[in-house]
């Protein structure tokens, strides 16, 4: 496919590192790209901490500093400053995981707030984003999820996660800063969805504040798309959505072939790659009425989108059309697209080191298990070096 856009240029791509930034990140890649030790990292990490071996000053000084924007909003002042020089926006998300009680829920909600609070009038920082696991016990999403009767005092905790939700929405309104919702596992998505739509049709009837987030890794997703699309033209509003290939493939198949139901995934990248595109392609022809974000590290998508672009005529910073990246991953995506003037932002998770290791590991499991991704990462940075060098 011919493009008016290349990744190939690392000059552009790694216009804001310094040479001890490539270093640096050469060598967390390289770590990576050995499956063993990511693979025995949790195990490592966990008991290192339990030990109260000195670990966090090491995670700080190199996972953390790459994919993190730091411990608090504050600190990722110059995260945001560092890529709003370069035109990309920072999507600022709290990435503490796996908490399960009312305070730390309320902590969470106190947090995604704050953040809004930040973005507001704020062209540097373009959205808000949560996951409802952040509000909510998994346990009792997974009941509702699968339509159990609950219990009075159930009925009384999903409601005050519909309340924070709500609260969330409200107050990007107010702010008009949009604000994306994450997607999680199948067991609790239907959930995630109904929310989603509920606050759509409530929030976007002018313009598009609330965004679903579709993982194409999942077969039935593109026609989820469609029913998504015609239930916001019957009921009069825009759509939001954001596309993602998807986070928790193996967990998906473990819980599938464990718990003896068809698996939900795909059955290989090329299907999934398929409907991505394809799913690109549907947001592309109706775009007057969806707004899209482009979650994703993949070349041939991001080049595709910028193709559709081209063929229907549409301005490069149409407001409709984003491409969104992991800080810290695919530079030469985010930075040569920002370049020709394209919508980009970036997802800088930030929290105590501690606390979002799970984040943390995820990436590296991400970074391993996605075909090419840490030679790819690996490689771009060593032709910045040798262009470095040569110069």
């Amino acid at each position: 496919m011919n493009s008016p856009i290349s990744f190939d240029n690392t000059a552009i791509a790694f216009a804001s590192k310094s040479n001890n930034d490539l270093n640096r990140a050469y060598l967390l890649f390289k770590v990576i790209s050995y499956n063993w030790l990511v693979k025995i990292a949790p195990v490592f990490v966990d008991t290192a901490l339990a030990l109260r071996l000195p670990v966090k000053g090491l995670i700080r000084a190199t996972a953390f500093k790459h994919f993190c924007g730091g411990e608090n909003i504050a600190d990722c002042q110059h995260t945001i400053e560092a890529l709003g020089k370069y035109n990309i926006g920072t999507i600022l998300d709290y990435s503490v995981e796996g908490k399960e009680t009312e305070d730390d829920f309320e902590h969470s909600l106190q947090e995604t707030l704050s953040c809004i609070a930040r973005a507001k009038g704020q062209k540097n920082i373009p959205f808000s984003v949560f996951k409802l696991t952040g509000f909510a016990r998994m346990a009792l999403l997974e009941k509702v999820n699968a339509k159990e009767p609950l219990s009075k005092q159930e009925e009384d905790e999903f409601e005050r996660v519909k309340q924070r939700v709500e609260k969330i929405c409200a107050t990007a309104d107010e702010a008009n800063v949009p604000v994306f919702i994450d997607a999680e596992e199948t067991w609790v998505q239907n959930v995630i969805d109904d929310l989603a739509n509920a606050m759509m049709i409530k929030y976007n009837r002018k313009r598009v504040l609330v965004y679903n987030t579709l993982q194409l890794y999942r077969t039935d997703r593109n026609s989820y798309l469609e029913q998504c699309f015609n239930h916001a033209v019957t009921n009069n509003y825009m759509l939001g959505v954001k596309l993602v290939r998807g986070a928790y493939m193996e967990k998906e198949r473990d819980r599938a072939k464990k718990m003896n139901y068809p698996t939900p995934i795909q059955p290989d990248k090329n299907a999934a790659d398929k409907d991505y595109d394809d799913a690109l392609k549907f947001c592309m022809d109706h775009i007057d009425r969806i707004s899209i974000c482009a979650g994703t590290h993949n070349e041939k998508s991001s080049l595709l989108l910028v193709e559709l672009m081209n063929q229907k005529n549409i301005p490069h910073n149409h407001t409709h059309i984003w491409f969104s990246q992991l800080y810290g991953m695919s530079d030469h995506i985010s930075f040569n697209l920002a370049k020709e003037g394209y919508n980009v932002a970036k997802y800088v998770p930030y929290g105590p080191v501690a606390s979002v290791l799970p984040y943390l590991i995820r990436r590296a499991q991400e970074n391993t298990s996605v075909k090419g991704q840490t030679g790819r990462e690996l490689a771009n940075i060593l032709a910045e070096k040798k262009r470095r060098k040569k110069n």
